[in-house]
């Protein structure tokens, strides 16, 4: 088994390669003086089970195609299986038509992944499942509910917990985490006006004068969150955090937070962390390497990736 990381978080290539008791296979990225990329494997990968890590985040482009082009190196060096490792799936949002004459990007990655190469995809917390069904091969979806579960049981243990879905959408992913402790659940009925714009029409549960816990997959621009935060305190909750998989934070959004009535937003290291995100005071990373790096044990032994869950 070898592991190459790609440029876009290369701390979590790091310490899933630690976990593994590996060490990074050796390649470099440059680019011409155009920003053209290059990828070159510095090591021997004919017949060997590779697996490429990288997230699609911001520069979500440049990180796409350097993906692709490192598949393809791959597949040409005879590698015998190559797997894209994709912590955070970018342009999974867009995996439906929302409207005339509108893209599905979800299932365009998905083909532009198969054609560079890759013989199978472990991502983390997709969007959607259905994503699954876009690729022509096999998909392995990791959930980020295990790794959450034991956080929120060692900092709110003994506390009156309510598991709030944001969304209609994402009932299902906050009560996987609110069977898991045995706690209730609500739901945040919102609309959606535009991308990035909601409004917080009713709660759905009873959370008066109890803490809060807000579960999602994506947190883009924090609006949606600092809205839902904001909503429940006014209805009376004692206290609102979020545990959100991927913390995309773009533009203003760690400022928004930090300005909110979050108590605290925990996200994965699934998006390298920017510097504001590292210093916000009421902003907290959870590693995944654990759990990405058992998975892609599993892969390569060909043992069950599903048991994680079980």
């Amino acid at each position: 088994m070898k592991i190459l990381a790609g440029n876009s978080n290369k701390p979590v290539a790091e310490a899933i390669a630690s976990c593994l008791k590996l060490q990074l296979t050796n390649a470099s990225v440059k680019r011409f003086s155009d920003m053209e990329i290059f990828v070159e494997i510095h090591e021997n990968v004919r017949g060997e089970d590779v697996f490429v890590i990288q997230s699609t985040s911001y520069p979500a482009n440049d990180n796409l195609m350097e993906l692709l082009i490192t598949l393809d190196a791959l597949r040409r060096a005879s590698a015998r299986r190559v797997t894209a490792v994709i912590p955070y799936f970018g342009y999974a949002r867009q995996d439906r038509k929302t409207g005339g004459r509108t893209p599905i990007t979800a299932k365009l990655v998905a083909n532009l992944l198969t054609q560079a190469g890759a013989a199978r995809v472990l991502s983390l917390d997709l969007h959607s499942g259905q994503i699954q069904g876009f690729f022509d091969i096999p998909v392995d979806n990791l959930f980020s509910a295990p790794v959450f579960t034991n956080d929120i049981v060692e900092h709110y243990k003994g506390q009156d917990l309510v598991i709030v879905s944001p969304d209609v959408g994402g009932v299902v992913r906050a009560r996987a985490i609110a069977k898991r402790i045995h706690a209730d659940l609500a739901i945040i009925d919102k609309r959606r006006e535009r991308a990035g714009v909601s409004e917080v029409m009713n709660i759905i549960g009873d959370i008066k004068g109890r803490g809060c816990i807000l579960v999602d997959d994506i947190v883009d621009s924090a609006g949606t969150l600092c809205n839902a935060a904001k909503a429940l305190m006014d209805a009376g909750a004692k206290s609102v955090s979020a545990y959100v998989t991927h913390g995309v934070l773009s533009g203003g959004a760690v400022g928004r937070v930090t300005a909110s009535p979050l108590k605290e937003l925990v996200i994965t290291d699934s998006i390298q962390a920017t510097e504001a995100v590292r210093l916000a005071d009421n902003i907290r990373q959870l590693s995944i390497a654990p759990l990405l790096g058992e998975a892609i044990k599993r892969i390569s032994q060909e043992a069950s990736v599903s048991s994680l869950f079980e």
